[in-house]
């Protein structure tokens, strides 16, 4: 099937354009404490389904586990798994992403990282990784056959049994950041916004938001099982400058905190990213 060449090559221009001008997602996760609650929420969830979490965790050893990343960024993730040992497979869409990526590689890891679109993926085989993580395009796909087409393609190439992760955005939690934070209650009514408070477009055709429902009915078209439905940053976004402020020590009460609560249903539609974690049947 043809992807409109029209529609591929808008999405390359914005993401290029905002992950090169306005975004610094290499620093995204790294360079500040409430940035780092996301990453260490989603370590610690993928870590009990490979081999070095112990008990509980995946079968094998670390150097047979295949992990896939598409839409790895800069490679926070994927090189941070790579430095485990993981053989790791990591897909960009962004080039000035990937090419921060390909330049922290060192010699010992184990990782290929190469350039592709999530909702077309034909140089990956079937059934080829243990763990695929799609850690971004949800983000940035608003057509709905887009979206079905990324969360298929994650599908297909994941072994049976295999374990997948999908982050996405929570529309309310952008009704906070966003609108009201941002002063968008007014302008954004009906252009970014529906009558339901829906985001429909936020900001500018960057980024895609979901209500966490409708990320579940999305998921359900196939054949996975959920295992968990995770608050990876909480309300960490909301309250960046309080957080910020915390000490080391106070900080680790925090994330004792965050750990306890972010699968809690009533407090997650306020969490700015979610992470749907689920096995392939």
């Amino acid at each position: 099937m043809k992807e409109d060449v029209g529609m591929e090559e808008g999405r390359k221009k914005i993401l290029n354009s905002f992950y090169s001008n306005i975004c610094n997602e290499d620093a995204r996760l790294l360079s500040t404490k409430h940035g780092s609650v996301e990453f260490l929420t989603t370590i610690k969830y993928i870590e009990e389904y490979l081999p070095s979490a112990g008990v509980g965790g995946g079968s094998g050893s670390i150097q047979d586990t295949k992990i896939l990343e598409i839409g790895a960024g800069t490679g926070r993730y994927s090189l941070y798994f790579a430095k485990q040992g993981y053989d790791v497979t990591a897909v960009e869409f962004v080039e000035s992403n990937l090419d921060i990526l390909r330049s922290k590689i060192t010699p010992e890891m184990k990782i290929c990282a190469r350039w592709g679109d999530a909702v077309n993926l034909p140089e990956l085989a079937d059934e080829t990784f243990d763990v695929t993580l799609v850690l971004g395009p949800l983000y940035h796909l608003y057509d709905r056959g887009d979206q079905e087409r990324a969360v298929s393609e994650a599908v297909r190439v994941t072994k049976k049994g295999g374990i997948i992760a999908v982050a996405y955005l929570s529309s309310d939690s952008v009704m906070i950041d966003w609108a009201l934070r941002g002063h968008h209650l007014l302008d954004g009514m009906g252009k970014d916004f529906d009558g339901n408070f829906k985001i429909i477009n936020y900001p500018e055709g960057v980024f895609a938001a979901f209500y966490i429902q409708e990320l579940k009915d999305l998921m359900a078209q196939f054949s996975v099982r959920m295992e968990h439905n995770i608050a990876t940053d909480g309300m960490a976004r909301h309250m960046m400058e309080q957080i910020d402020e915390l000490t080391d020590e106070e900080f680790a009460v925090w994330m004792k905190y965050h750990f306890s609560t972010c699968e809690r249903e009533e407090l997650q539609g306020y969490s700015n990213h979610l992470l749907y974690i689920c096995r392939k049947v």
